[in-house]
């Protein structure tokens, strides 16, 4: 719940809950530039990557780590990131990141080594880490809770999901012409929503936590234990190679994690408000936006696999047959809103997650001589159930929770996001590689193939298991009290 003091961007006009001004509408369309260029600039390079082998004769390890290297800075620092924002203000940290980003994918465009290349991916998925919290809190906390942040949360969760399929495309085009394109488009985008960002965006003033001090040593536990954690689940692409370093990491991460709360307890400013942790509708969010993102990565992957290995089609076909799964970008600011002002978030969700096991399923029997007129509804399908997830998941995550937390909410639940990206990822991975076994021919691919599906069915599944347990006894605060106060969630 935003405080009395909040800027709103656009206060709601009486009797019209929902509109927004031009202002606002600027503000959104800058941070909604944003998450696109997030999306599009992951979905690219996917795309790139064997014209980047090509050129500079990347090995598969090193071609890998271009990929793992932006997932770990991704992933390692999301929730420093989202408390950053709280702390020191988001527009500056909006405004700072947005500007490493220009200069380290200008440099990924530039890289004639492998290690500069991989440098430039890192340090890009830690400018997105401190980017993406600090422009989901400033929606959270500009917009007037209700209707018109719900609005602007749905329209956000469209343009991200345009951009991971719009990607696909835009990459395969530009691969054509030079993969450094792939670099240097992105710099182009980011360097208008920059200039655009110093005019729009409001500026927050000084946050009252920054004066609180700073928890260094939560600080570097947890982000130690995320950098941790992330690399031993993007190791397990390969189970084989270096067991060793995979369970250490692992267990250095998990022991991280343990001391973590401890560390909080004894500081005068922690980093996370353990009682955050303690809110069922939150960690319902969380847990299921993981499971979500982990069931819809793993299936794009094994989807271009199946399309570029077994069937022979180009990568801007592989990614032309995805395309239909954007219309989410469409459905998402116009269906959903009345969809969930009609039902209730946690319905629409489960929805979501219930139509997206059933897209899985349907792909289960696939064959070596599918049309694609056999895989359309499983494409189709998917694609509403992004529009019915996506954008109600970044509300649940973020509703009830303080102005002064959204930052750490949006870190949450966009750690949650990466976190089951890479872990679907690698699962689907390791199970299509056991499944495969040694036998190279195409029926024993296929095989492989149709074992690992079940990896994205399962996680939907499961996501769907858990967001249904939020449909019993719901009513009580979204998220525990601070000591002293009434509860964020109070309405």
């Amino acid at each position: 719940m935003s405080t009395p003091s909040s800027p709103s961007i656009s206060p709601a006009p009486p009797g019209r809950p929902g509109r927004m001004n031009g202002r606002a509408w600027g503000v959104l369309f800058v941070l909604c530039g944003a998450i696109f260029l997030e999306g599009i600039d992951v979905a690219m390079l996917n795309v790139a990557l064997p014209s980047i082998r090509t050129d500079l004769g990347l090995s598969t390890g090193s071609l890998s780590w271009v990929m793992s290297s932006y997932v770990l800075g991704y992933g390692g620092f999301m929730l420093l990131g989202g408390r950053a924002a709280d702390l020191l203000g988001r527009r500056r940290m909006f405004l700072l990141w947005l500007g490493v980003f220009v200069v380290f994918s200008g440099l990924g465009g530039f890289a004639t080594e492998e290690w500069v290349l991989i440098l430039a991916r890192f340090v890009t998925g830690v400018a997105s880490a401190f980017m993406a919290p600090a422009g989901l809190s400033i929606i959270t906390t500009g917009f007037a809770e209700g209707p018109q942040r719900n609005r602007a949360l749905l329209v956000y969760a469209g343009t991200a999901s345009a951009g991971f399929s719009l990607g696909l495309v835009v990459g395969g085009l530009l691969s054509a012409i030079s993969w450094r394109w792939v670099f240097f488009a992105p710099v182009i985008l980011a360097s208008v929503i920059l200039v655009a960002a110093l005019v729009l965006i409001p500026d927050d003033g000084r946050p009252r936590g920054s004066v609180r001090g700073f928890d260094l040593a939560g600080t570097v536990t947890v982000t130690c234990a995320m950098l941790a954690l992330v690399f031993g689940v993007v190791r397990l692409e390969a189970p084989s190679s270096g067991w060793g370093w995979t369970a250490g990491a692992f267990a250095a991460g998990f022991a991280l994690l343990a001391v973590f709360p401890m560390i909080e307890r004894r500081s005068a400013a922690p980093l996370v408000r353990l009682g955050i942790l303690r809110s069922g509708p939150l960690v319902r969010a969380n847990l299921g936006f993981l499971l979500f993102s982990g069931s819809f990565f793993g299936f794009q992957f094994l989807v271009v696999l199946y399309l570029q290995e077994l069937r022979g089609w180009s990568s801007l076909q592989a990614a032309l047959a995805l395309l239909v799964i954007g219309i989410d970008a469409v459905l998402a600011p116009t269906l959903t809103p009345w969809l969930v002002n009609r039902f209730g978030n946690v319905r629409v969700i489960l929805g979501g997650l219930c139509l997206a096991a059933v897209a899985y399923l349907l792909f289960l029997p696939v064959g070596l001589d599918w049309t694609y007129a056999a895989m359309f509804p499983t494409m189709i399908i998917l694609g509403l159930a992004f529009s019915l997830a996506y954008g109600p998941f970044t509300i649940a995550g973020t509703d009830g929770v303080s102005e002064d937390e959204q930052g750490l909410a949006g870190g949450l639940l966009y750690t949650s996001f990466q976190f089951g990206a890479a872990l679907g990822l690698s699962a689907a991975t390791a199970v299509y590689v056991a499944a495969t076994g040694a036998g190279g021919s195409p029926e024993a691919a296929l095989g492989g193939f149709r074992t690992a599906l079940l990896v994205p069915v399962v996680m939907a599944v499961a996501g769907a298991v858990v967001i249904a347990s939020g449909l019993r006894g719901r009513g009580g605060p979204a998220v525990a009290a601070r000591p002293g106060g009434p509860a964020a969630g109070t309405r």
